[in-house]
């Protein structure tokens, strides 16, 4: 499918959450089963014979992107969650904010304990990248490797990238020069 087409099913909202910023909403990629399938084909396509062993996924828009792609790859899902979310033994890695911190978490045992598990950490879009950074952390943490960081957008122009690639590749389908 073209990436125009793709670029296409994702609403673009103007000054929200706050003015200047252009929110790309794509809940409406997801509600295209034509678009919300090809875009999972693009991302089956590129990890297939990888031998990846799961796929983590950023909570929320993560959920939806990883799981079917953990789907269609016929391998596992562990879900990245804010704090508080996860109801056994977790490990946690606190990221900065504009204006303070927040924390992921995940299982301690998510990757089943084996060591040097290949996973492709997957998230709706890439803005400033502290969630990404700490997510990855977090995979390293429990002896797994993030062979790529996925993303439906990348938001080049807050630079986001920039705190994943010394630990990981990046992947994204579409990229805005904007915010």
């Amino acid at each position: 499918m073209d990436k125009h087409k793709i670029a296409d099913s994702i609403r673009a909202i103007p000054d929200y959450p706050k003015p200047d910023i252009i929110f790309r909403d794509v809940t409406t990629l997801i509600g295209d089963g034509e678009v919300f399938k090809a875009v999972i084909d693009i991302l089956k396509h590129r990890y297939e014979k990888q031998n990846i062993d799961f796929i983590a996924g950023i909570e929320a828009r993560g959920f939806v992107f990883g799981a079917a792609l953990a789907y269609a790859l016929g391998i596992g899902f562990v879900p990245i969650r804010k704090k508080g979310k996860l109801p056994y033994t977790t490990v946690s890695e606190k990221y900065s904010l504009e204006y303070g911190f927040d924390e992921v978490e995940m299982h301690i045992d998510a990757f089943r304990n084996k060591q040097g598990a290949r996973v492709v950490l997957v998230d709706d879009l890439i803005a400033t990248g502290g969630t990404a950074q700490a997510s990855v952390r977090l995979i390293e943490s429990i002896g797994g490797e993030c062979v790529e960081a996925a993303f439906i957008i990348n938001l080049k122009g807050l630079q986001g990238e920039k705190k994943l690639l010394p630990h990981t590749k990046i992947f994204s389908i579409l990229e805005y020069e904007g915010k």
